[in-house]
């Protein structure tokens, strides 16, 4: 295989891991949502994020490495200035970004779901008040949306 066959083989593949993180989390965020839940239920899906974020990250770090080294080494087909190339770099860092933002929402919702869950897992109206907090969650689905965004981006390559 080619430099270029290797470089798209490790770009594609953090484009798996990325999106396949995203859709894990999103899911278990859902989960949480969707019904009134005990703490304790919340806490251990909250508990069960924790495996995706290391997809998310490494699907980040694969992306935009082999993504940028691809435009560098094949710039007959790519470049720095195409349209397409530009809006993915955009909503990448958009996309990361609004992670970054409300992955330390989750961690402090999952911390409050588990200190509640050890004081008798009573319902609480706070923990509800932030699993359904609306600007959180535009913030969490914004971020899941501009990563899919980006995979439609490297898929159709508009105006390329």
């Amino acid at each position: 295989m080619s430099l270029y066959e290797w470089l798209l083989f490790l770009h594609v593949t953090g484009a798996f891991f990325l999106i396949g993180g995203v859709v894990i989390a999103g899911l278990l965020n859902f989960t949480a949502i969707a019904v009134d839940r005990r703490p304790s239920e919340v806490a251990t899906l909250f508990g069960l994020v924790r495996f995706a974020v290391p997809l998310i990250g490494i699907g980040m770090v694969f992306t935009i490495v082999f993504g940028l080294w691809l435009v560098h080494e094949a710039p007959w087909n790519y470049g720095y200035g195409q349209t397409w190339v530009i809006i993915a770099l955009v909503l990448w860092a958009l996309a990361g970004w609004l992670g970054s933002v409300d992955g330390r929402y989750q961690r402090t919702t999952g911390e409050l779901a588990a200190r509640l869950a050890a004081a008798g897992d009573a319902p609480s109206a706070e923990l509800n008040a932030r699993l359904r907090n609306v600007r959180a969650l535009a913030i969490s689905y914004g971020s899941g949306l501009a990563a899919f965004a980006v995979l439609g981006i490297m898929i159709w390559k508009p105006g390329a």
